[in-house]
C-alpha cells in the first residue's frame, strides 16, 4: 500500500532553521507531484509549497515564500521542505502529500491529493 511518512520535524527558535523529509513507498513515485501542507491549532490545513514531477515547477504559499525550498529525489522516492527563517508562525503540523498528476500539473487545492502522510509537529518559539 502507499505509505507516506514525514520527519524532520521539532522545537526551533525564531529565525532557526529545519529540514523536512517525506518518504515515499508503494508508488510510482515520479508519476506523482508532491506537496507540503500544514494545519495549525484550530485552523483548516493550507497549501504550502509543491512540486511537480520532474521538480521543474514549484509553487509556494506567499506566507512561506523566499523562506522554504522545496525539493524531491525520485530515486530516492523522497521529497523534502527547507524552512528557513522560521516564525512562531510556522508552527503547525506538517504533512505530506501526493497527487497523481500528467506531465506538469500541479494542484494545490488539498482535496486534489491522493495520499497523504501522517504528519510532523513543527513548533516554532519566539
Amino acid at each position: 500500500q502507499v505509505q507516506l511518512v514525514e520527519s524532520g520535524g521539532g522545537l526551533v527558535q525564531a529565525g532557526g532553521s529545519l529540514r523536512l523529509s517525506c518518504a515515499a513507498s508503494g508508488l510510482t513515485f515520479s508519476r506523482y507531484s508532491m506537496g507540503w501542507f500544514r494545519q495549525a491549532p484550530g485552523k483548516e490545513r493550507e497549501f504550502v509549497a509543491a512540486i511537480s514531477r520532474s521538480g521543474g515547477n514549484t509553487p509556494y504559499a506567499d506566507s512561506v515564500k523566499g523562506r522554504f525550498t522545496i525539493s524531491r529525489d525520485n530515486d530516492r522516492k523522497m521529497v523534502y521542505l527547507q524552512m528557513n527563517n522560521l516564525k512562531p508562525e510556522d508552527t503547525a503540523v506538517y504533512y505530506c502529500a501526493a497527487d497523481w498528476t500528467i506531465s506538469s500539473v500541479l494542484h494545490i487545492e488539498i482535496n486534489e491529493y491522493d495520499y497523504w502522510g501522517q504528519g510532523t509537529q513543527v513548533t516554532v518559539s519566539s
